[in-house]
């Protein structure tokens, strides 16, 4: 015959028994806040850790707000239900490939995908730039310090008579006294014109003493001028002095080079602030040979 649990005549249910009951320790206050403190860790672990899963995407109002603004942008009115919705699921189609190029690692070695990241994080840093509000004793100073990029250049119109074959000095002055003397030249001789070039291209190309033997040279009459790749056969032909620039007059340009000088200097500081904080370096290198370690720390320009 089996044992049966006795009947509480207050409830009429079976009592537990005496073995079954729960240890006095449960039902203290101290072990009821342990065990809910252990389970808010635990929640908080999870929603954080979640919040960081590259599987997990959310989508939230913000998703919706940008979809629309382009879907306004290009169709002139807000999307109706049904566009939204294809609009959402388009977005979550384009996150998941995303996420899934990343995890494939499919930007390595794209320069597209490199530089637009390089854009777009400029862009963030670009966003924080403030530039202060330049007063007219500042410009003007700062336009001291750069003249000569405002100052008119020297400029010359002038022509060059090629001779084919040997182009020894004696061979371009004898070719220059025909043509001075009025003899077309011969049939080997070709003719190049330049006009309005500035003294810095002269000198680029032709060698620092070319400007200074052509500005001394007779206008409209031939001459052997010695350049550094050998003598030329040169007709001045027009010079116009060079001209000191005029503040007022070019106020607006020196402003806006100013503001775009003072916004590079920021951002490269502010670039700067990045490396230092976050970033270190080391060499690595296939060869054998070493450089200095001192050469390969990046040299930033002090602003």
């Amino acid at each position: 015959m089996s044992a049966t649990s006795p009947v509480s005549p207050a409830t009429g249910v079976s009592a537990a028994p005496a073995n079954r009951a729960w240890p006095g320790w449960v039902r203290e206050p101290l072990f009821h806040f342990i065990v809910l403190g252990g389970l808010l860790f635990a929640l908080d672990h999870f929603l954080v850790g979640r919040e960081d899963d590259p599987r997990t995407i959310v989508i939230d109002a913000s998703v919706d707000r940008a979809a629309a603004e382009i879907f306004r942008a290009a169709r002139g009115r807000d999307p109706n239900a049904e566009e939204a919705a294809a609009l959402r699921r388009t977005w979550l189609d384009n996150e998941v490939l995303y996420r899934e190029g990343l995890a494939m690692q499919v930007d390595r070695g794209d320069t597209a995908i490199r530089e637009r990241v390089i854009f777009k994080a400029l862009s963030v840093i670009d966003a924080n730039v403030r530039l202060p509000e330049p007063d007219d004793a500042l410009l003007r100073e700062w336009f001291g310090k750069r003249r000569d990029k405002y100052d008119q250049p020297a400029r010359y119109d002038f022509q060059e008579a090629i001779l084919a074959g040997q182009a020894s000095e004696s061979a371009i002055r004898s070719f220059v006294r025909d043509l001075n003397n009025g003899t077309p030249g011969d049939a080997r001789a070709g003719l190049r014109v330049f006009t309005n070039r500035p003294h810095d291209n002269l000198v680029q190309s032709y060698g620092a003493d070319f400007p200074v033997d052509l500005a001394a040279s007779r206008p409209l009459e031939w001459s052997a001028l010695k350049t550094r790749d050998g003598w030329r056969a040169i007709r001045l032909v027009a010079l116009t002095p060079a001209a000191p620039a005029d503040f007022e007059g070019l106020r607006g340009v020196v402003l806006q080079d100013w503001k775009d000088a003072t916004a590079s200097e920021q951002r490269s500081a502010a670039v700067r602030e990045v490396v230092r904080g976050e970033f270190t370096w080391r060499w690595s290198a296939t060869n054998d040979k070493r450089p200095d370690t001192a050469s390969l720390v990046p040299q930033w320009p002090e602003g």
